[in-house]
């Protein structure tokens, strides 16, 4: 569930320009839905909005004063009374020591901080028991939260910088109006994403970001997704072309090897005998290392790491030889490792067929069949033209050769391989066997003749 206070956030803006609040809310709400969209972020259960909850809050404080935590001033202002829970608040470290948060001198604590502010000239207000005012920054979203899941939350998320105050404050004011001793059972922070080089976190105030619209020019959620779990959640994140490289490299590798791993499984892919036992031996480990490294808290990266090691594993077995005939062969360990790669990809939000790519594929279900019977005459002419010339004279110790007049034809098979490449259709030789795969570059074409066309 996502709780947003994104009209709280620019309301003030709006009032002053004379735009209707509402309005420009939904105009950055909508923006905001099509970015996470584009990201393969799966929608909320629900949308709820400061501006459509305002009675609740005020039932919330009203609740909190009666409890006793709360207090109103002359002047209309309702502050949390922090001395009124003792030791209980400081619970995110250094937050007694931080900076108070600024206020009326009427406070009783400078600690204390507000559940609702009177409204200034020019501002938009509600009424309430205190007059007109606003909500205070931490109390909508205990509100909002509570009328959702209750008096408890198992796992509350956000930015590093939301521990103090926010989230802190969140705890003393929703423990004081459900009188519980803990409301939320893990709190979950984490790090910014940095430019490269800089110790400024990315904001709009500092022009060091860059937009997700203009981010997916260049790279692809998955790769995004990618890039994010090769670091710990907690940690910040430094953003390269660089970082992004690598979140590209191992999603390539990951991919080469599911279509080398079919190949060998259809048996288009010659190789030597399998270690099956070790393969067998490699994926427990892998499935045992995963799930011990996202139980200590959410390790991603070495998660990551199982994986790419058993990719690794899977990969020195598919040595491609010439001839295996007769050779036994081990096609059920490659479908359980390339099972278990999907399924942790899966749950993950990765995909290893890009959406656009899986359209293309609907769309012209022939492209395959095309690809998979071109390669193969591809790979019949390849295999006549390789065959060599032996010397009949007897001790010669001439070595064979390629029958002259057939070279061409070799050259002819080389040529069409690179020509297709750019297409998007890359063709590999192993031996006098050839595989094949279609990649990002198909539909990007695609794209383009489509939009020509148009």
């Amino acid at each position: 569930m996502v709780i947003t206070d994104i009209d709280d956030k620019i309301i003030k803006r709006s009032w002053e320009e004379s735009v209707s609040p509402t309005v420009l809310a939904r105009m950055y709400e909508e923006e905001f839905q099509k970015d996470m969209l584009s990201l393969k972020v799966i929608p909320p259960a629900v949308y709820l909005r400061v501006t459509e909850n305002v009675p609740q809050i005020v039932a919330f404080i009203e609740r909190i004063i009666q409890n006793g935590h709360a207090y109103a001033t002359k002047q209309g202002d309702v502050y949390f009374d922090i001395q009124s829970i003792g030791e209980r608040y400081g619970k995110f470290l250094g937050a007694v020591d931080a900076q108070s948060e600024p206020g009326s001198s009427d406070k009783r604590d400078s600690r204390d901080f507000a559940l609702w502010k009177r409204s200034k000239p020019q501002e938009p207000f509600w009424e309430s028991p205190w007059g007109r005012g606003r909500p205070g920054w931490h109390i909508e979203c205990s509100t909002i939260a509570s009328s959702v899941f209750g008096s408890q939350l198992d796992i509350h998320s956000g930015g590093i910088d939301l521990a103090f105050p926010h989230h802190e404050n969140e705890i003393a004011q929703s423990e004081a109006y459900h009188q519980c001793g803990q409301w939320a059972n893990y709190f979950l922070h984490s790090g910014h994403l940095h430019l490269k080089g800089s110790a400024e976190k990315m904001s709009k105030s500092l022009k060091n970001y860059i937009t997700i619209k203009d981010f997916l020019q260049s790279y692809s959620a998955n790769e995004f997704r990618m890039f994010c779990l090769l670091t710990k959640y907690r940690s910040a994140i430094d953003y390269s072309d660089g970082s992004m490289s690598v979140a590209r490299s191992s999603l390539a590798t990951i991919s080469t090897f599911t279509h080398d791993a079919q190949n060998y499984m259809k048996g288009q892919l010659q190789c030597s005998a399998v270690q099956e036992g070790l393969l067998w031996e490699r994926l427990a480990e892998t499935k045992a290392t995963v799930v011990s490294a996202l139980a200590d808290d959410f390790d991603t990266p070495r998660a990551i790491s199982a994986v790419m090691n058993l990719v690794y594993h899977g990969n020195c077995q598919l040595q491609p030889i010439t001839k295996s005939d007769g050779m036994a062969r081990s096609p059920a360990v490659f479908g359980a490792i390339l099972s278990y790669i999907r399924e942790v990809l899966d749950m993950f939000g990765i995909s290893l067929l890009d959406k656009k790519e899986a359209n293309v594929e609907d769309c012209s279900g022939s492209l395959e069949g095309v690809v998979e019977q071109l390669t193969r005459f591809r790979s019949e002419v390849r295999a006549f033209a390789l065959a060599h010339q032996h010397n009949t004279a007897p001790g010669s110790g001439s070595k064979p050769r390629l029958y002259p007049e057939r070279i061409p034809l070799l050259k002819a098979c080389d040529t069409l391989r690179n020509d297709l490449a750019p297409l998007g259709v890359l063709i590999k030789d192993r031996g006098t066997n050839s595989t094949w795969e279609v990649t990002r570059r198909q539909q990007n074409v695609l794209d383009k003749d489509q939009e020509e066309s148009s």
